[in-house]
């Protein structure tokens, strides 16, 4: 990674030269190991079927995925709001500090007061933290469980039709958790939070329409009362709890709260975030909508 009028950690020499990516196969993790890479960074991809094993559910999978890195890049798998969070990423944190894993960056989401357990018992660990509270992901459309829809006709889902979001690409988040982990130790970042979103608010009907033109086909967004959202899951057999508390983090994400651009992308990078509309392109380009 090259220095940059935002980012000087290339001015002082980055004690980080090993890093730990959990969840290295899902979409952020997969990401911030190949920019990771890019940076020189010898990266440990941990998951819980990789070469290097990790289970967020299964502690004696922690020491051998944390013993010899330096830093570590945190996505907690279903939600960082989720009841079990708070626990998992204490205890995680806790034996990295103990292993002598120096710089830890949890990623984190924007407005989602259900994610502060998770957050403050990483700040209570002990470790150089960063946390990453991130807007929803560019990629929400074009991988996972939305993607169905979004490569049909209309889109149904809880936000409401006139709400705006930041909408961000994970590229960028993985470039700014690389630099965040490589920062010297106690230097920039360390003890932060930093948030980030794209550099423009859309409608999800917007953002719906920019895929459209990329793909050259008629699509429609309808907008779904978190309730009702919440019993169209329970139908596709989304077990009753997991449905409750979608509902329940919804009604909060998708109160207007978020609706506002930061300059978090920009700070750590040198450079603004990448617009949605070249999200879609290249997402488009590569057959992702087929």
């Amino acid at each position: 990674m090259t220095e940059t009028a935002g980012d000087t950690t290339g001015m002082t020499a980055s004690d980080t030269t090993t890093v730990l990516v959990t969840g290295a196969t899902g979409r952020t993790g997969r990401r911030v190991a190949d920019a990771a890479r890019a940076a020189g960074l010898t990266v440990r991809a941990a998951s819980r079927s990789g070469a290097v094993r990790f289970d967020w559910a299964d502690p004696g999978t922690w020491d051998a995925a944390l013993r010899g890195a330096d830093g570590a890049y945190l996505a907690f798998p279903s939600d960082i709001g989720a009841p079990d969070a708070a626990d998992a990423v204490g205890g995680l944190a806790r034996r990295a500090v103990e292993l002598g894993v120096r710089r830890l960056v949890l990623l984190s989401a924007r407005g989602e007061d259900q994610a502060l357990p998770a957050e403050e018992a990483l700040a209570a660990s002990g470790a150089q933290w960063t946390v990453l509270r991130c807007a929803w992901f560019d990629q929400n459309f074009s991988e996972g469980p939305l993607l169905g829809q979004v490569r049909g006709p209309e889109l149904a889902f809880a936000a409401p039709a006139a709400l705006r979001e930041p909408f961000i690409d994970v590229r960028d988040i993985a470039e700014v958790a690389v630099a965040v982990v490589r920062a010297p130790s106690g230097r920039r970042y360390a003890g932060e939070t930093l948030e980030l979103t794209g550099p423009e608010l859309l409608t999800w009907g917007e953002a719906l329409a920019a895929v459209a033109r990329a793909t050259g086909a008629q699509k429609r967004y309808v907008a779904v009362p978190a309730p009702g959202y919440g019993a169209a899951l329970a139908g596709l057999g989304v077990p009753k709890e997991e449905a409750g508390f979608l509902v329940d983090l919804f009604g909060t994400l998708l109160d207007g709260r978020n609706a506002s651009v930061t300059d978090g992308v920009a700070r750590v990078l040198g450079r603004e975030p990448r617009r949605f509309a070249e999200f879609a392109r290249e997402a488009a380009a590569v057959g992702a909508w087929k």
